[in-house]
Order: C-alpha cells, then structure tokens, then sequence
C-alpha cells in the first residue's frame, strides 16, 4: 500500500506506521464547549460559574460557543469528510433534564450511523446540573438514574459507552482549587468528590448493562511523573503527585482498592463502594496530554497550565526544560505517552482491560498549524511504539474536532482541526484537518 508521507518530530518525511486492523481512529468534543443552546437545556454549575466576573479569563460564556446544537449536520459531514471511524461527543444531563431533551441526541445519533461515524457518548463531562453537588453522595444515584434514561432512549443504536470524563480534573480544579466550576477551594477535603464520582461511575456501569448496553469504559487522564530531581524531598512529593493525579482514580477502578492511607479518608462504606466502583471494564480510557515534572515544595505559589498552585501543596510542579510547548504552555513530550502506556501494563498487568487514547491534543493558533501536525504525527509514532511493545490500545482520539469553549480559558485557547470563526460560526478545516485525513486513508 502506498502510504502518505507525514513530518515526524524530527521534520523529516516518514509514513505513519500501520495499526492493527480494527484499530479505531475517532475525534473528541464535549457538549457544553460546542453545543450551545442554553436557553434549551436546564443551568448547569459552569453557567452559574461563568456568570460570575473573573472566573473565565476573557469573560465569555458557552451560550452559543459552536452551536453545535443547531448546527450539527454541517459537523457530521466534517466528520465524515475527515475519514474518522468514530465521534465521541459528551450528552449534557442539563439538557436532558428538559422535555424532549434527549430528542437532540437521537437526530446526532442517527446522522452519524447514517454517514458511518460510530457515536461513543460521554455520560458526563463537567456539567453538573445546577443544584446538584458532588459533595453530596446521593448524586451518584441521580446520575444512574439519568443514565438510565439515556441508554434506554440510544443503546439500539450505539455500542460504545463513556462514563465519565476526567474525574481527576473535575475534582482537583473544580473542587479542590476552585479554578474551574463549581469553583471551590476545599484542597483535600474535596477527596470525596472524587469518591463519589468513581462511584457514580460504577452504578452507571451497571445501569448500561441492565439496558443491553456493551462496551464500556471510562475516561481519566493521566501522565507521567518525573521527580525534580533523586533527592529523598523531591522523590518524596513526586510520589505523593503521582498517587494523587494517577492511581487514586486508577487503582480503584482496576485494583478494587485505594491507595495506601487514601480508603480511610473517604466518606461512607468504602469497602462495600468498591465493589461497586470495580465493576469490570471492557475498555479503559486515557487522556494523555504531558508528563508532569514534580518536587518538594518551595513554599510559595507557583503557576501551572494556567493554574495557580497555592503554596501549602505537598508538592511543588516544575517546568520541564528543553521540549517545546504550546501555545498554552503544555509540554511536548511524545515519549511520555509510550512511557505511560508500558507503565500502566506493568503496574495493573491482567486487570488492565484494553486500553483506548479516549483524549490527545494540543492548542496552536491558526489554519496552517504545522505545529499541531508536527504533536500529533510524534504522539501517534509514540503509541505505536507502545502498540509494538506489546500493551493492547484499541483506539486513538484526537482532541478536538472543533475550536471551543476551553473552560476558565474561554475562547483563548484553539484545540481544533477546525477553526471556528466565533463571530459568523463559519468552520474552516485546518491543514492538520488535511494531514488526519491523508493519514486515516493510508491506514486503510
């Protein structure tokens, strides 16, 4: 087969190697960063938090974003244009909460089997329904029940299922910062919020399984951690970082157990949870973006990612020299995903079910954004290297289709293969839009 020559991260020409066959390609985007339509869904904690000044760094709100709602046929041919096997798009339970909620989702659903995208929805992804709180252990129930009503409405049509997205994320930036919504800064008294969406997850597993539902996962993100330095201090904090970020929200789900000291300080019948929150996976979805460099802490705040880290953290996060980094300031490290990849086989061995890259990508300004090409060409070489050595990935999703609503970034940061003009909503496919295409063509 003739195969498409792409740029490696050295800048010369090399075809993508092949993946097995069945291998699934797909692109990421999440209901309240494309959707809009919010005067057609319940309020969620992030409309509450954007309508508060200062929260969102150019002020803006998701209201229409991508109007994505309205505008869905035009995404799908993007979609289908692309060449992609699969779309993983996020449901807003906000929006299913109103009468004919879920009929939004049935014309995507059915306009992406039509033009032979496999839809893999995500049950939640950060927009909590107002009035609802992690906090509170009953919102795990909610969201079965909500789940429930969506694989009743979808199963006959889609058979791929996420959970949850990023609980990692929603808990340490929503809960224990406060840099994202609901916007609270409780530090680690926030770690039942992670408690309960793990065992949100878990119901939500059995839920699906009780409608006929198949194929089921979650998706959290993780990254290596590299210590600072080999001083006890920094191998120490870096520890702690890793259990924090990785294995707290890992270990549970593929062990049936929490890490060491961490069961103890979770609310509620724990042990009795975790049989709940283990229930087997038939996939297991990771988020890979950078590693992480960690030491001790230097007694003072330290930015991260755009995050403010405050001082009385056990650990401190540094900056990792000599790579480049996007326009958020997010390392480049291709190699930290094969080093992720091969680290998660060997830690979980037989309890790790196969593996799907549910999130990677990258913000660069532009329509010739070679530098996105340049990321994605070295993070695809680098999960082939895992591929060859031997760990069972699946699937691989670029994040995202669409420049979006980046959160407390507001429109700041563009994540796309497609440039979204946000005044006239125009789409515009990227070069890297281009390159994917070529790629996804030569893997046949």
């Amino acid at each position: 087969m003739i195969r498409r020559m792409a740029i490696d991260e050295r800048g010369a020409t090399n075809p993508i190697p092949q993946f097995p066959t069945g291998f699934l390609w797909g692109v990421s985007t999440s209901a309240h960063q494309i959707e809009g339509a919010a005067d057609e869904r319940e309020r969620s904690v992030w409309d509450a938090f954007t309508a508060e000044p200062g929260r969102v760094k150019d002020g803006s709100t998701a209201e229409v974003a991508c109007d994505h709602y309205h505008r869905y046929p035009e995404d799908v041919a993007l979609l289908a244009g692309l060449g992609v096997d699969a779309y993983r798009f996020s449901i807003s339970w906000p929006r299913v909460n109103t009468p004919n909620g879920l009929d939004f989702y049935d014309r995507l659903v059915d306009e992406l089997c039509a033009a032979g995208v496999r839809p893999v929805p995500t049950l939640f992804h950060w927009d909590l329904p107002l009035g609802l709180d992690w906090l509170d252990r009953d919102t795990a129930n909610r969201f079965a029940a909500y789940v429930s009503v969506v694989a009743e409405r979808l199963a006959d049509r889609v058979g791929k299922w996420i959970t949850i997205n990023e609980p990692a994320e929603h808990t340490l930036l929503g809960h224990a910062l406060g840099t994202h919504a609901p916007g609270r800064g409780l530090l680690f008294d926030a770690l039942p919020v992670a408690h309960h969406q793990l065992l949100a997850h878990g119901q939500a597993v059995r839920a699906l399984r009780a409608a006929g539902a198949t194929d089921i996962g979650i998706a959290n993100s993780h990254g290596p951690t590299w210590p600072a330095s080999q001083e006890q201090a920094d191998l120490e904090a870096a520890g702690f970082y890793d259990t924090l970020l990785n294995r707290l929200f890992a270990d549970p789900l593929l062990l049936g157990r929490y890490p060491e000291g961490i069961g103890e300080l979770m609310p509620g019948d724990v042990e009795a949870d975790l049989k709940i929150i283990s229930e087997p996976l038939d996939f297991y979805g990771i988020n890979y973006y950078a590693p992480t460099r960690v030491g001790a802490p230097q007694g003072e705040e330290t930015e991260f990612g755009g995050v403010s880290m405050p001082a009385e953290l056990p650990f401190s996060v540094r900056e990792i020299e000599g790579v480049p980094t996007t326009d958020f300031g997010w390392p480049v490290v291709p190699e930290g995903l094969t080093e992720l990849l091969t680290g998660f086989r060997e830690r979980y061995g037989d309890r790790l079910p196969p593996i799907v890259i549910t999130e990677n990508g990258c913000s660069y300004e532009g329509v010739d954004d070679q530098e996105r090409i340049a990321y994605l060409d070295g993070h695809i070489r680098a999960l082939h290297r895992a591929v060859e050595a031997g760990v069972d990935v699946r699937g691989y999703f670029v994040w995202s289709l669409l420049d979006n609503f980046e959160w407390a970034e507001g429109y700041a940061r563009r994540f796309g293969l497609v440039h979204v003009d946000y005044e006239t909503l125009v789409r515009t496919p990227k070069a890297s839009y281009g390159w994917l295409r070529d790629v996804l063509r030569a893997q046949g």
